[in-house]
Order: C-alpha cells, then structure tokens, then sequence
C-alpha cells in the first residue's frame, strides 16, 4: 500500500513533491475530443477517492534527519546553569539536530529536537526562512516544532530576550547561525529522503534515572490527584518507531523521557549534549553498524517532555560540609544553598552522565524490540496560534461550586529564581521557598525595574526579583506573547510547551488534551505527549498548588500562578479546533528582536603561533605503545576555535593505519571517549594550544594510529587560514 502523495506524483510524472497540489495536474478538454475526460482527470478522481480512506491504511511517508549545529567551542558562556563564568574551553560531545517529517498524503508536518538548551522565536523564524527559499510555503510556523533537548552545557546567547542572554552578554550571532545552519540542513535530508514508512507507538516503566528536585512542592497537589500516580516524577518512557515499509527497515525512533540533561555540571567547560544526546548517539551507534558517531542512516532522538522538576541526580541532595540532608523546603545547608548540592549515580559528572544514558538507551532499545507496540493510523494535522500570555484569561470550577475568572500577569521572575536548584546553585545567597522579600534587594529593583501594585498583586505569593515585563532596555528582557501548537500523527498527539512544565503540569496537560481530542471525535486510544522547550522559553510551568511554596520552578513561573490553567485551556480550544476542522486566528504577532539585539562578546583579534612554532605543531606525543583502556593525550600549538566552528566537521581525527598508507577515521570529537580541550596562552599575544584526549575503548582493534587536529588561524589584518596537524604514530597494543 503505498500513500495517496506518492501515488499522484507517478500518475502526474513530477517529481517535485514539495509543492504538489492537486490543481496542478491541468483539466481540459482536448480538441476534438468533445468532453472525454483526460487521464489526468482521472488521476484526481483516484486521488481524491485515495484521500478519502488512506487514514485507514497506517501508511505515511517519512523522512529523517541528522546534522551537526555545534556552535563556537570557546570563550562563549553555555546557556542552562546562568553562570557567566561558565565559558566554552573545548568539546566533548557534538551538538546535532534530529528531524522527523511525517506525511499522509495530504498534510505534513515536522519535529525536531535539538541538543540546545531550548527553542526560540528569531531561530524558529529563521530557519522557516531558509526553508521558504528551497520549498516555498511547504514548512510553516503551524507545522513545524523545534524542540530543545535542554542540555545545559552548550552555548548560549541565541534566545534573543535580554534576560536569558545575560550570562553570554548579549547576543551572540555565531551561536545563532550555527542552530539555524544545523536544523535546516538536518530538515533537509529528512526532505531528501522521504518514503514509505509505518509507525509505532510503544511505552515501557524505566527505573532509577530520575528524581523529583522539589519534592516539597509536588506535595501540595492534591491528595486525590497524587494518588492516581505511582511516583512523583514520571517514570514512562514513551517512543515513536518508525519502519521503513518496503524492506522492513528500522529508520528512526523518537524517544521521550522526563529527566533534566545535567548530569554534567556547571563546573564543565566542554560543550556536552549531556544524557539524552549520548543516549541518541549510544542507540545510533548501536544500529549504524560501523558508522562514524552522529553518521548513519538511522536516526534516533531523545527529546524533552515534562521534565521542569526532574533531576538525573539521583542519589538526591546532601550537605557537601555535613553529609546530611539538605532543608527540604529551602535546599540549604546552614542557610546557604551553595552547600545543597545533588549528586548523579556516578563517581564524577561524566560517569553520572554514562549511566544515565546507558539506562535511556538500553530503555529505547527495549522499546524498539516490543513485539506488542501500536501501529498508528489516521490523517497527520496540526495547528499553531500565538498568545499574548498576560491578556489571557481562563474560568476555573472551585470545589464549593463557584466559578473563579483569571488572567496572566506580566512576566517576572521570583527570589527563588536567584537560588537556582540542587542540581546548580545561584548567586547571592538566595535560597529556594523564599515568599518574603528583603529591603535591600526591593530597593535595587525598584531602582532598575519597579512593579506596580497591580504586578506584585498578580504575581503572589511570588516576591518580585526582577520585573522583566515591563522591561524594554536594552532590548524585552523575557516574551510575553508565545507559541501554543499541536501536531497529530493518528493516535498521537504532540503537545509543543513553550517552557519547562513540571511533572504534574505536564500530566494535567496530557490529561486535557486527551479528553478534549475524544470529546471533539477523536480516538479513545488518543496519546498525547508533550514536547518541551519548543519554539519559544518562557521558563517554567508549575501547577497552582507547586506555585504557593515558591521553590524555584514556582519562582520562575513567569506568567504568574494560574499560569497553567491558562494554558489548559487554550491547548484545549486548540485541540477541539483540530479535531473540527476548524483553523484558529494566528492570534498576535511576536516582536522581532533581530535588529535590536547587541553582540558584547569580543571577537577573535588575531592568532599567533610564536617564534619557534607554526600552527598544528605537535608539542605533546602520546608514547610509541599503549595498552587499550588507557588514555593518550596529545598538544598542538593552534589557532582559536570561533575562527571556525568545523560544523560538519570535526577538530580532531584519531586515525588507524590501513593496509601500506592508507589511514581510516576511528574517532572525531563527536565521540565520547574523545576531548578536544583548547587553552589561551597568551593574551596580549594571541597564542593558545589545543590538547586532544582519547580514552581508549577496550574493543579497539590493535594497530598503528596517530591524532590529527584541524583548525584555523587568523592572521593580524589578515584573513582566517586552515591549518593541520598530527602526532607520530603509535601503537594500541591488547
């Protein structure tokens, strides 16, 4: 069986799929031929027949995606933990962008998810943009999500909104362009390479990879509602399959699983997709049999869900001074926060981030085997409108009968805000649960950004820290107008949140949505999944209840307390329009950031390699023998990192010797038992060293092998040159 698309792009002999339409095949009625109708004709008669009962047949074209959206690797603070100091020195673990486009034959729609921090409005723009260029109208702000993983340790400055841009110091246009490069192209091979394909939908429990980091807030949801529930967090992991229809073949897979990527802490300066980016990796590697990491034609996701109050920590928060446990309420040890930190499963940060994908991993691998997973059927739709959040309003049934009428707030962001969490604290002194304010810190904000009594009052119990919604210097510190979204794929139902929903949040909202598709006529078996961090932030979204304690998901609510009923209900008017065929207003239109937004960071002035040296000089060989198990590292005199990001490519090669003179890649710096480490050495100089590391894996194969590094110079006045270097050869012994 194959899909009504592909059946009128043979009968038409076009190949130019992406802006098919059905009036593009032309009637008319041949000279002489009175009024036989063409072939044509009857093509469109197939075609509409085909429509009228291809949701039925289970069948859709598929395409996916993978490309590299790495962005400059140093001296650029990562955006996540809000630590300014917390600047790129190298990579770890590439960033890419995965892309899944679905096709009935009728309509199309796009996911992505991104190893970033979270989406934007100007990077979502930017990359429907690119897309008009190649596909016209094919790709729009109602069918396309863009999902951020959330990984905290990689670079921000990108958001475009002054406040969360702050850390890096403005915007940085290198980061920018980087993730809009990287998802195009990786929509773009989706494109290319769509085909027949089925999907299945399958879900399964997974143990000891998460915890609740605010357990105390999640205590205040009703007793009733908890009940309903086995854990405070949500331990399901649910994934899309997707299958190749004619050879059978296994060709993507989107998982979700409710876990915050920071394992790897604020303390890391390497660019890292944390968790679930080695967990995509560990499962690509797994199926793309002696591929490259980040090559093959299997691409697998791990993207976000409701994970606002989930930590990957979990052996939980402790006293770093005492050993004991923290205050529950305010996460402090002797009242500061500082001392509050949670640990991971592991020894250190990188082993705590390798069990928790392993776990994933081994998860979706199960996943991928479940004999009894759901094949999905019926039409894929969609719908997208934006929402000017403080001009919301939503009706509310109290358990006494009444009905309570409220609205959003301006944004602002709590005290609790300043506190940051167990998983990386904040600044200042600031602890968690803080519903009071200090003389001191109203005075500095009334000085830079007073509310008004209409703003505290909506916002309480939240003392306001910084006003950013009434903010407009030097550019709108945080949105007010948002992206709210749907995409159906049969069955399922995506649920784009522009922010970070907490574990109940999230289930009031898989809950409303579900309903809301089976009351409007949808199937009893709907799924809904939410999708987080997509296309805009706005923070986070807890639940009413979670709201009173003011921890620091609650303080960073930016909306105000009934900011999830207010979502609630506008997901739920979306989801009945789509289910009735009905197409919302596109509602206000956001600002565009792009000509007032500044770039503070400095440039790269020039490099030098010194007197005695020229750029790629080994400095550092690893020993003439090593055992595997060990690790080699080896120094190069090199050029700065932003002078070209090597997306697509990579800063270093470990290479094996083949045959007489023939070397083959083992390892690049998207690999996980690789460092690529850069340093600055001189300042006033512009000299700086690249140290590469390589852990070797006990299955590599023995043999000769050397490290090569690539990068690029830029010369005083002068222009940007690549450059070359490698080690002698060694060999890997058993």
């Amino acid at each position: 069986m194959v899909s009504v698309r592909f059946l009128y792009v043979r009968a038409a002999n076009t190949s130019d799929e992406s802006t098919l339409a059905l009036d593009r095949c032309p009637f008319g009625t041949p000279s002489g031929e009175g009024t036989m109708i063409n072939k044509c004709v009857w093509v469109k008669v197939l075609v509409i027949l085909l429509a009228a009962v291809s949701s039925t047949w289970g069948q859709y074209r598929v395409g996916v995606g993978r490309a590299d959206c790495t962005g400059p690797a140093a001296e650029i603070a990562f955006m996540g933990y809000g630590k300014s100091s917390q600047k790129g020195c190298g990579i770890h673990l590439r960033q890419f962008s995965r892309a899944f486009i679905f096709d009935d034959g009728t309509k199309r729609a796009v996911f992505v998810s991104v190893d970033a921090g979270m989406m934007a409005h100007g990077v979502h723009y930017a990359v429907l943009a690119q897309l008009r260029k190649l596909y016209q109208d094919t790709y729009t702000q109602e069918n396309v999500i863009l999902s951020g993983t959330h990984t905290h340790n990689a670079p921000g400055g990108y958001l475009m909104y002054f406040l969360y841009d702050i850390p890096t110091l403005g915007f940085v246009r290198q980061t920018f362009d980087a993730l809009v490069a990287g998802i195009t192209r990786s929509i773009v091979r989706a494109h290319e390479n769509m085909l027949e394909a089925e999907i299945f939908l399958s879900s399964g429990e997974l143990l000891e990879a998460n915890i609740n980091r605010s357990p105390t807030a999640y205590l205040l949801n009703p007793e009733e509602e908890r009940d309903k529930y086995s854990y405070n967090v949500d331990k399901e992991m649910v994934q899309l399959k997707i299958v190749e229809s004619v050879n059978r073949t296994l060709i993507g897979a989107i998982n979700w699983f409710a876990v915050h990527p920071t394992s790897m802490n604020y303390t890391s300066c390497f660019i890292s997709s944390d968790n679930v980016g080695y967990a995509a990796l560990l499962l690509e590697k797994h199926l793309n049999k002696n591929s490259l990491t980040g090559k093959g034609r299997f691409v697998g996701a791990f993207a976000s869900t409701n994970l606002g109050d989930v930590s990957p920590n979990t052996r939980g928060p402790r006293c770093v001074t005492t050993g004991k446990e923290c205050d529950l309420v305010s996460s402090t040890c002797d009242g500061q926060a500082k001392y509050c930190v949670a640990a991971g499963p592991g020894k250190d940060m990188f082993e705590s981030t390798q069990i928790i994908a392993t776990k994933l991993s081994n998860k979706a691998k199960t996943l991928l085997d479940t004999p009894d997973a759901k094949k999905l059927t019926g039409p894929v739709n969609y719908v997208q409108q934006f929402v000017d959040m403080p001009e919301e309003r939503a009706s509310i049934n109290l358990p006494n009968g009444t009905v309570l009428q409220v609205q959003g707030c301006r944004p602002a962001m709590g005290y609790s805000f300043a506190a940051g969490t167990t998983d990386g604290y904040g600044e200042f002194n600031f602890a968690q649960g803080t519903k009071s304010s200090s003389i001191y810190w109203n005075t500095v904000r009334d000085l830079l950004f007073p509310p008004t009594k209409e703003d505290i009052d909506c916002h309480h119990p939240k003392p306001i820290l910084i006003n950013s919604g009434r903010i407009s210097t030097p550019w709108e510190w945080q949105p007010s107008i948002v992206s709210v979204q749907l995409i159906r794929l049969g069955e399922v139902i995506l649920i784009a949140v522009p922010g970070e929903f907490t574990t109940m949040s999230g289930r009031r909202l898989r809950k409303a949505v579900t309903e809301a598709a089976v009351e409007s006529g949808g199937p009893a078996g709907t799924k809904a999944i939410v999708t987080g961090l997509s296309n805009v932030y706005t923070s986070y979204i807890t639940t009413f209840e979670e709201y009173q304690i003011q921890r620091y998901e609650g303080a960073s609510t930016i909306y105000g307390p009934h900011t999830l009923a207010l979502y609630l209900k506008r997901y739920k008017d979306l989801t009945k329009a789509m289910f009735q065929g009905e197409h919302p207003d596109s509602g206000p239109t956001p600002p565009d950031l792009s000509n007032k937004v500044h770039n503070f960071v400095p440039g790269v002035l020039f490099d030098t390699a010194g007197l005695m040296h020229r750029f790629g000089d080994c400095l550092q060989h690893p020993p003439s023998k090593v055992k595997r198990g060990t690790t080699v590292s080896a120094k190069f005199v090199a050029g700065h990192p932003r002078n070209d990001i090597m997306q697509e490519g990579s800063f270093l090669r470990v290479e094996k010797l083949i045959g007489g003179d023939e070397w083959s890649v083992a390892a690049t710096d998207a690999d996980w038992d690789t460092k690529f480490i850069w340093k600055r050495t001189s300042t006033l100089i512009g000299g700086s060293e690249v140290t590469i590391q390589w852990e070797i894996p006990l299955d590599t194969p023995p043999g000769t092998y050397r490290i090569r590094h690539f990068g690029h110079y830029k010369q005083f006045l002068g222009g940007i040159h690549p450059y070359s270097g490698n080690t002698p050869s060694f060999q890997v012994e058993d």
